[in-house]
Protein backbone atom coordinates (compact mmCIF):
# COMPACT_ATOMS: atom_id res chain seq x y z
CA UNK A 1 0.00 0.00 0.00
CA UNK A 2 1.22 3.48 -0.51
CA UNK A 3 1.79 5.89 1.51
CA UNK A 4 2.68 9.78 1.57
CA UNK A 5 5.95 8.87 3.90
CA UNK A 6 6.44 6.36 0.36
CA UNK A 7 6.46 10.01 -1.51
CA UNK A 8 8.99 11.45 0.67
CA UNK A 9 6.77 13.36 3.23
CA UNK A 10 6.68 12.32 6.93
CA UNK A 11 3.78 13.38 8.69
CA UNK A 12 4.62 11.39 12.25
CA UNK A 13 7.76 14.28 11.33
CA UNK A 14 6.11 17.49 10.99
CA UNK A 15 3.69 16.59 14.20
CA UNK A 16 7.06 15.80 16.21
CA UNK A 17 8.07 19.11 14.88
CA UNK A 18 5.14 20.68 16.59
CA UNK A 19 5.20 19.25 19.73
CA UNK A 20 8.82 20.57 19.72
CA UNK A 21 8.25 23.99 19.14
CA UNK A 22 4.77 24.48 21.18
CA UNK A 23 6.79 25.35 24.07
CA UNK A 24 8.91 27.79 22.51
CA UNK A 25 6.26 29.57 20.87
CA UNK A 26 3.83 29.64 23.78
CA UNK A 27 6.60 31.66 25.36
CA UNK A 28 6.54 34.82 23.01
CA UNK A 29 2.41 34.93 23.58
CA UNK A 30 0.85 38.00 25.00
CA UNK A 31 -2.49 38.90 26.26
CA UNK A 32 -3.25 39.95 22.61
CA UNK A 33 -2.84 36.55 21.15
CA UNK A 34 -6.67 34.99 20.91
CA UNK A 35 -5.37 31.41 19.47
CA UNK A 36 -3.28 28.99 20.46
CA UNK A 37 -1.07 27.25 17.49
CA UNK A 38 -2.61 24.96 15.70
CA UNK A 39 -5.48 27.09 14.54
CA UNK A 40 -6.44 27.52 10.74
CA UNK A 41 -5.65 31.34 11.46
CA UNK A 42 -4.05 33.38 14.42
CA UNK A 43 -5.84 35.98 16.24
CA UNK A 44 -3.95 38.96 17.62
CA UNK A 45 -6.19 42.11 19.67
CA UNK A 46 -4.63 45.18 19.14
CA UNK A 47 -5.85 47.05 21.76
CA UNK A 48 -6.39 51.15 22.20
CA UNK A 49 -5.05 53.13 19.46
CA UNK A 50 -5.96 55.94 18.33
CA UNK A 51 -5.68 55.97 14.53
CA UNK A 52 -3.42 52.27 14.41
CA UNK A 53 -1.73 51.78 11.20
CA UNK A 54 -0.16 48.03 10.45
CA UNK A 55 2.76 47.95 8.83
CA UNK A 56 3.85 44.24 7.46
CA UNK A 57 7.12 43.17 5.88
CA UNK A 58 8.81 39.71 4.76
CA UNK A 59 12.36 38.71 4.27
CA UNK A 60 14.53 35.38 4.62
CA UNK A 61 17.94 35.13 5.32
CA UNK A 62 19.26 33.80 1.97
CA UNK A 63 22.10 31.37 1.90
CA UNK A 64 23.52 32.43 5.05
CA UNK A 65 21.32 29.04 5.93
CA UNK A 66 24.00 26.97 4.07
CA UNK A 67 27.05 27.87 6.22
CA UNK A 68 24.41 26.84 9.35
CA UNK A 69 24.06 24.08 7.70
CA UNK A 70 27.19 23.03 7.27
CA UNK A 71 28.51 23.46 10.44
CA UNK A 72 25.21 22.45 12.22
CA UNK A 73 24.46 25.64 14.13
CA UNK A 74 21.17 26.20 13.25
CA UNK A 75 20.15 28.16 16.48
CA UNK A 76 20.99 31.58 15.32
CA UNK A 77 19.03 31.20 11.64
CA UNK A 78 15.67 31.92 13.47
CA UNK A 79 16.92 35.25 14.78
CA UNK A 80 18.05 36.33 11.51
CA UNK A 81 15.06 35.69 10.06
CA UNK A 82 13.31 37.68 12.36
CA UNK A 83 15.67 40.97 12.34
CA UNK A 84 15.40 41.22 9.10
CA UNK A 85 11.77 40.74 9.01
CA UNK A 86 11.15 43.51 11.96
CA UNK A 87 14.12 45.69 11.38
CA UNK A 88 12.42 46.80 8.05
CA UNK A 89 9.24 47.65 9.66
CA UNK A 90 10.72 49.60 12.87
CA UNK A 91 11.98 52.24 9.67
CA UNK A 92 8.14 53.42 10.05
CA UNK A 93 8.45 53.73 13.67
CA UNK A 94 6.63 50.51 14.39
CA UNK A 95 6.43 48.18 16.89
CA UNK A 96 6.54 44.56 15.86
CA UNK A 97 3.07 42.95 17.17
CA UNK A 98 3.26 39.25 15.37
CA UNK A 99 5.69 37.46 13.40
CA UNK A 100 5.04 34.30 11.28
CA UNK A 101 7.25 31.75 9.86
CA UNK A 102 7.89 29.54 6.88
CA UNK A 103 10.14 27.12 6.89
CA UNK A 104 11.02 24.51 3.76
CA UNK A 105 13.08 21.52 3.06
CA UNK A 106 13.69 18.56 1.19
CA UNK A 107 13.61 16.33 4.21
CA UNK A 108 12.14 17.41 7.69
CA UNK A 109 14.53 16.79 10.56
CA UNK A 110 12.09 17.47 13.52
CA UNK A 111 15.36 18.40 15.48
CA UNK A 112 16.57 20.56 13.02
CA UNK A 113 13.50 22.31 12.32
CA UNK A 114 12.88 23.08 16.38
CA UNK A 115 16.26 24.50 16.54
CA UNK A 116 15.44 26.99 13.84
CA UNK A 117 12.13 28.13 15.28
CA UNK A 118 14.16 28.23 18.71
CA UNK A 119 16.06 31.09 17.30
CA UNK A 120 12.56 33.01 16.21
CA UNK A 121 11.24 32.51 19.32
CA UNK A 122 14.29 33.75 21.03
CA UNK A 123 14.19 37.22 19.05
CA UNK A 124 10.24 37.00 19.28
CA UNK A 125 10.85 37.52 23.49
CA UNK A 126 13.63 39.83 23.36
CA UNK A 127 11.61 42.31 21.42
CA UNK A 128 8.01 41.39 23.06
CA UNK A 129 6.75 40.03 19.61
CA UNK A 130 4.53 36.95 19.48
CA UNK A 131 5.25 34.07 17.39
CA UNK A 132 1.62 33.46 16.30
CA UNK A 133 2.22 30.97 13.59
CA UNK A 134 3.89 29.61 10.44
CA UNK A 135 4.34 27.05 7.50
CA UNK A 136 6.86 23.92 7.37
CA UNK A 137 6.89 22.61 4.23
CA UNK A 138 8.51 19.11 3.19
CA UNK A 139 8.63 19.31 -0.61
CA UNK A 140 10.91 16.10 -1.85
CA UNK A 141 12.14 16.79 -5.36
CA UNK A 142 11.79 20.83 -5.19
CA UNK A 143 14.64 20.54 -1.95
CA UNK A 144 17.31 18.21 -1.43
CA UNK A 145 17.76 16.26 1.59
CA UNK A 146 19.56 17.94 3.90
CA UNK A 147 18.23 21.55 2.25
CA UNK A 148 16.48 23.99 4.04
CA UNK A 149 14.76 27.57 3.03
CA UNK A 150 13.44 30.42 5.65
CA UNK A 151 11.59 32.89 5.38
CA UNK A 152 9.16 35.02 7.76
CA UNK A 153 6.54 37.54 7.88
CA UNK A 154 6.06 40.43 10.60
CA UNK A 155 3.19 42.82 11.48
CA UNK A 156 3.87 45.82 13.54
CA UNK A 157 1.26 48.96 14.20
CA UNK A 158 1.88 52.62 14.62
CA UNK A 159 -0.37 55.86 15.25
CA UNK A 160 -0.88 57.25 11.27
CA UNK A 161 0.66 60.67 12.57
CA UNK A 162 3.63 58.95 13.82
CA UNK A 163 4.35 57.20 10.73
CA UNK A 164 7.86 57.57 9.73
CA UNK A 165 8.63 57.87 5.92
CA UNK A 166 11.75 60.02 5.26
CA UNK A 167 9.59 62.97 4.15
CA UNK A 168 10.46 64.93 6.51
CA UNK A 169 14.10 65.37 5.52
CA UNK A 170 15.97 68.53 5.45
CA UNK A 171 18.65 69.71 4.26
CA UNK A 172 21.13 69.98 7.45
CA UNK A 173 20.02 66.89 9.02
CA UNK A 174 22.85 64.67 11.13
CA UNK A 175 22.53 61.42 9.57
CA UNK A 176 23.49 58.99 12.86
CA UNK A 177 24.78 55.06 11.89
CA UNK A 178 24.02 52.06 14.64
CA UNK A 179 26.39 49.45 14.49
CA UNK A 180 26.05 46.44 12.74
CA UNK A 181 26.98 42.74 14.58
CA UNK A 182 28.84 41.75 11.69
CA UNK A 183 27.52 40.47 8.11
CA UNK A 184 23.89 40.42 8.94
CA UNK A 185 21.93 38.30 6.66
CA UNK A 186 23.31 39.65 3.43
CA UNK A 187 26.03 39.09 0.37
CA UNK A 188 26.43 35.44 1.79
CA UNK A 189 26.71 34.04 -1.75
CA UNK A 190 30.14 35.86 -2.32
CA UNK A 191 30.89 35.02 1.30
CA UNK A 192 31.17 31.63 0.60
CA UNK A 193 32.49 31.92 -2.49
CA UNK A 194 35.19 33.68 -0.84
CA UNK A 195 35.73 31.66 2.51
CA UNK A 196 34.84 27.77 0.83
CA UNK A 197 36.78 26.66 4.10
CA UNK A 198 34.46 27.47 7.09
CA UNK A 199 36.80 26.29 9.84
CA UNK A 200 39.78 28.29 9.06
CA UNK A 201 40.99 30.23 12.23
CA UNK A 202 40.37 33.93 12.25
CA UNK A 203 40.38 36.29 15.48
CA UNK A 204 41.36 32.88 17.00
CA UNK A 205 38.47 30.71 16.86
CA UNK A 206 36.64 29.18 13.82
CA UNK A 207 35.69 32.02 10.91
CA UNK A 208 32.27 30.37 10.74
CA UNK A 209 31.61 31.69 14.21
CA UNK A 210 31.61 35.45 13.11
CA UNK A 211 29.84 34.69 9.77
CA UNK A 212 26.93 33.08 11.51
CA UNK A 213 26.81 36.24 14.14
CA UNK A 214 23.01 36.52 14.24
CA UNK A 215 21.49 39.70 12.78
CA UNK A 216 21.04 42.55 15.59
CA UNK A 217 17.95 43.14 16.61
CA UNK A 218 17.13 46.79 16.41
CA UNK A 219 13.35 47.62 16.68
CA UNK A 220 13.94 47.81 20.40
CA UNK A 221 16.26 50.86 20.25
CA UNK A 222 14.07 52.52 17.61
CA UNK A 223 10.96 52.30 19.96
CA UNK A 224 12.98 54.30 22.75
CA UNK A 225 13.84 56.86 20.59
CA UNK A 226 10.95 57.36 18.59
CA UNK A 227 9.45 58.02 21.68
CA UNK A 228 11.43 60.59 22.94
CA UNK A 229 12.72 62.15 19.72
CA UNK A 230 11.62 63.30 16.38
CA UNK A 231 13.06 60.85 13.96
CA UNK A 232 13.17 62.31 10.12
CA UNK A 233 13.78 58.45 8.71
CA UNK A 234 15.38 55.24 9.51
CA UNK A 235 16.86 52.72 6.87
CA UNK A 236 17.83 49.13 8.18
CA UNK A 237 21.09 48.55 5.72
CA UNK A 238 20.42 45.25 3.76
CA UNK A 239 21.01 44.06 1.12
CA UNK A 240 22.64 46.50 -1.76
CA UNK A 241 24.64 47.97 1.52
CA UNK A 242 24.52 51.82 2.18
CA UNK A 243 24.10 52.53 -1.64
CA UNK A 244 20.82 50.94 -2.30
CA UNK A 245 19.13 51.44 1.11
CA UNK A 246 19.74 55.01 2.34
CA UNK A 247 18.76 56.68 -1.19
CA UNK A 248 15.21 54.59 -0.35
CA UNK A 249 14.36 57.49 2.60
CA UNK A 250 16.11 60.46 0.76
CA UNK A 251 13.67 62.86 -1.05
CA UNK A 252 14.35 64.66 -4.28
CA UNK A 253 17.09 67.22 -4.61
CA UNK A 254 18.61 66.06 -1.53
CA UNK A 255 21.37 63.93 -0.53
CA UNK A 256 23.39 61.90 2.25
CA UNK A 257 26.87 62.53 2.40
CA UNK A 258 28.46 60.04 4.21
CA UNK A 259 32.04 60.08 5.80
CA UNK A 260 33.21 56.38 5.73
CA UNK A 261 35.95 57.11 8.20
CA UNK A 262 33.69 57.76 10.77
CA UNK A 263 32.45 53.71 11.01
CA UNK A 264 33.77 51.59 13.11
CA UNK A 265 35.77 49.38 11.51
CA UNK A 266 34.96 45.36 11.71
CA UNK A 267 38.02 43.43 10.59
CA UNK A 268 35.71 40.43 8.35
CA UNK A 269 35.02 43.29 5.77
CA UNK A 270 38.45 43.88 5.56
CA UNK A 271 38.89 40.19 5.10
CA UNK A 272 36.33 40.28 2.35
CA UNK A 273 37.83 42.64 0.52
CA UNK A 274 41.61 41.67 0.14
CA UNK A 275 40.56 38.02 -0.61
CA UNK A 276 38.67 38.82 -3.17
CA UNK A 277 40.26 41.86 -4.50
CA UNK A 278 37.00 43.90 -4.27
CA UNK A 279 36.60 47.61 -4.97
CA UNK A 280 35.33 49.68 -2.25
CA UNK A 281 32.45 50.74 -4.09
CA UNK A 282 31.10 47.32 -4.86
CA UNK A 283 31.78 46.38 -0.72
CA UNK A 284 29.53 49.16 -0.11
CA UNK A 285 27.13 48.40 -2.62
CA UNK A 286 27.01 44.83 -1.33
CA UNK A 287 27.41 44.87 2.61
CA UNK A 288 26.51 46.45 5.64
CA UNK A 289 30.53 47.47 6.07
CA UNK A 290 29.79 48.04 10.03
CA UNK A 291 26.41 49.58 10.06
CA UNK A 292 23.16 48.20 10.46
CA UNK A 293 20.89 50.96 11.38
CA UNK A 294 20.97 54.67 9.94
CA UNK A 295 18.59 57.55 11.75
CA UNK A 296 18.61 61.21 10.21
CA UNK A 297 17.72 63.79 12.94
CA UNK A 298 17.32 67.60 13.22
CA UNK A 299 20.79 68.92 13.55
CA UNK A 300 19.87 70.70 17.53
CA UNK A 301 19.03 67.07 18.60
CA UNK A 302 21.58 65.32 17.36
CA UNK A 303 23.85 65.15 20.44
CA UNK A 304 21.17 64.29 22.57
CA UNK A 305 19.79 61.11 20.79
CA UNK A 306 23.81 60.38 21.05
CA UNK A 307 23.55 60.50 24.67
CA UNK A 308 20.21 58.30 24.66
CA UNK A 309 21.33 55.99 22.85
CA UNK A 310 24.78 56.01 24.94
CA UNK A 311 22.97 55.64 28.06
CA UNK A 312 21.26 52.09 26.26
CA UNK A 313 24.59 50.60 25.26
CA UNK A 314 23.95 51.48 21.78
CA UNK A 315 26.95 52.06 19.39
CA UNK A 316 25.91 54.81 17.50
CA UNK A 317 28.22 57.30 15.86
CA UNK A 318 27.70 60.63 14.00
CA UNK A 319 27.77 59.22 9.83
CA UNK A 320 27.45 62.28 7.67
CA UNK A 321 24.81 65.06 7.21
CA UNK A 322 22.45 65.72 4.40
CA UNK A 323 22.99 68.13 1.60
CA UNK A 324 21.41 69.51 -1.52
CA UNK A 325 22.25 67.51 -4.50
CA UNK A 326 19.77 67.04 -7.40
CA UNK A 327 22.34 64.47 -8.95
CA UNK A 328 22.90 62.02 -6.61
CA UNK A 329 21.11 60.40 -3.46
CA UNK A 330 24.15 59.31 -1.64
CA UNK A 331 27.71 59.90 -1.27
CA UNK A 332 30.23 58.38 0.28
CA UNK A 333 33.59 59.64 1.01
Amino acid sequence: MTTYKNAGVDKEEGYKTVDLIKPLVKKTYNKNVLTELGQFGALYELGKYNNPVLVSGTDGVGTKIKIALEVNKLDTIGIDCFAMCANDISCHGAKPLFFLDYLACGKLDAVEAAEIIKGMAYACEQTGTALIGGETAEMPGMYQPGDYDVAGFCVGIIEKENIITGANIKEGNVIIGIASSGLHSNGFSLVRKLIPDLHESFNGEPIWKTLLTPTALYSSIITNLVAEFKINGIAHITGGGLYENVPRIIPESLCANIIKNNIPQQPIFKLLQERGNIEEKEMFGTFNMGVGLVIVVENNISDQVMHKMKQMNVNGFVLGNIISNSEHKIIIN
